[in-house]
């Protein structure tokens, strides 16, 4: 894909190509998953492949798509409830045709082996993520070459998050709460990669306000419905209500943002079909999905805004630093004091990697950094602290280096000091991840005492 739009579209930039690659695959993915659980007509886009200019052809499947789904996913044209990108690159592209024919024989049978309708977005985003191991890199005569990105080299790659961090922040905000109680919590991942952690906790919530409803005398009727093989679900109107009030994340990685959200808007729809979709989408008069760009956002969440007032920065530097203002992007989430959770696993990246720029910023803006060749997970944890409310809690899985390494120490006493620690799950000498080098354990912190 990435080698034939730029042999096609040469006046195309790196990054618009990165970003149009990752946008086509993403909605075929999508399309594919869409067919396979009815919701879709079967063979739509195969039956492209038996046709001349399949690609524009393709964009009309997508423009179609806009209408009905909204998300961002397909987004053409401006709507006022929708603040960030617009796809103006997409359609105007010039692709072959040999790339699809290829591309959608190998997501059928007999090529393919694979029911699309039971991978879960759980499984999709452990596969995304060696997607996201990689970058398109232009060569001076517009061909493109795909490199891992160095960066994920120093971790050791990427890697799924257990189940029992979220039970142990998001299931214990929740214990006993009201869904109306419940519409107020606000989860954050702030180095989301393909949104595996903010999968397991919405599935959490979904999970909970399903048993509350299940177990009222009375549950409103818009809330869940019993399925043709007797099983209740909930509306595809309360899963998207959940979804918008209480997942939030940001990521430096454009790619990994739209990860994030493909996976999250695959989990509104599983378990879904055509009928139910259509009948509620009348009932509500709503399309089906809901738009993301207000709880899934682009940037660095360790570096702020306010660099671009100490530094004289080039437009190409602006771009590699991304820096995000927390307050600007959730002014309603910081007029009430905060994240009420913060999970994740932060990235694991040392500071002989790091760009001068941005050590210097890290030097004068966390206390956690003052101290040796440290890894940026210790300024991860510093900056989750901040960002939590009051009544807040966090939960990571990192290396446990920083408990002994002289450069864990001003975290050390950052947590020491303010009484912040709640629970560590120590794993010793064991390998959480198989294919890891990194020692890790699970760190617990409260923001109050």
């Amino acid at each position: 894909m990435a080698r034939n739009i730029a042999l096609r579209n040469k006046d195309l930039s790196l990054s618009e190509l990165n970003l149009a690659v990752q946008l086509i695959i993403d909605r075929i993915v999508f399309f594919r998953m869409a067919e396979d659980r009815g919701i879709e007509r079967y063979q739509t886009l195969y039956k492209l492949a038996e046709s001349d200019n399949i690609y524009k052809q393709l964009c009309d499947v997508f423009k179609r798509a806009d209408l009905k789904y909204n998300s961002g996913l397909f987004h053409f044209s401006f709507t006022p409830d929708y603040s960030e990108f617009v796809d103006n690159i997409t359609l105007n592209l010039e692709i072959d045709d040999g790339v699809f024919k290829e591309i959608f024989a190998d997501l059928y049978y007999p090529k393919s082996p694979y029911e699309f309708s039971v991978i879960s977005p759980e499984i999709l985003g452990n596969i995304y993520e060696n997607f996201l191991g990689s970058i398109i890199r232009l060569t001076p005569s517009h061909q493109a070459k795909i490199e891992q990105k160095p960066e994920v080299k120093k971790s050791g790659g990427v890697f799924y998050t257990p189940q029992y961090i979220v039970d142990n922040t998001v299931g214990e905000l929740i214990k006993y709460k009201t869904p109306n109680q419940i519409a107020k919590l606000k989860i954050l991942d702030p180095a989301c990669g393909s949104g595996s952690f903010l999968l397991r906790a919405y599935q959490k919530l979904l999970d909970y306000h399903l048993e509350y409803y299940l177990n009222l005398k009375k549950p409103p009727k818009e809330v869940y419905y019993i399925g043709k093989d007797n099983v209740p679900r909930l509306t595809i109107r309360e899963k998207k209500r959940i979804l918008t009030n209480n997942i939030y994340g940001v990521d430096i990685d454009v790619n990994a943002v739209e990860v994030t959200k493909l996976s999250l808007l695959l989990k509104v729809l599983e378990d879904e079909n055509k009928d139910v979709l259509e009948s509620q989408q009348k009932l509500y008069q709503e399309k089906v999905l809901p738009n993301l760009s207000n709880n899934i956002k682009c940037g660095n969440s360790l570096i702020g805004t306010d660099i671009l007032e100490q530094e004289e920065l080039e437009h190409e530097e602006i771009l590699k630093l991304n820096p995000f203002d927390w307050k600007i992007e959730f002014p309603h989430i910081f007029a009430n004091g905060g994240f009420d959770t913060v999970i994740g696993n932060p990235p694991y990246i040392r500071i002989q990697t790091m760009d001068s720029l941005s050590v210097k910023y890290y030097k004068n803006n966390y206390d956690s950094s003052s101290k040796g060749n440290y890894d940026i997970y210790i300024i991860f944890v510093e900056k989750a602290l901040q960002l939590l409310n009051d009544n807040g809690i966090s939960g990571y899985i990192l290396p446990h280096k920083f408990f002994t390494a002289k450069y864990g120490m001003p975290l050390r006493n950052i947590i020491s000091k303010n009484k912040n620690l709640k629970k560590i799950i120590h794993f010793g000498d064991q390998q959480v991840f198989d294919s890891a080098t990194t020692y890790t354990c699970l760190l617990f912190l409260n923001k109050k005492t």
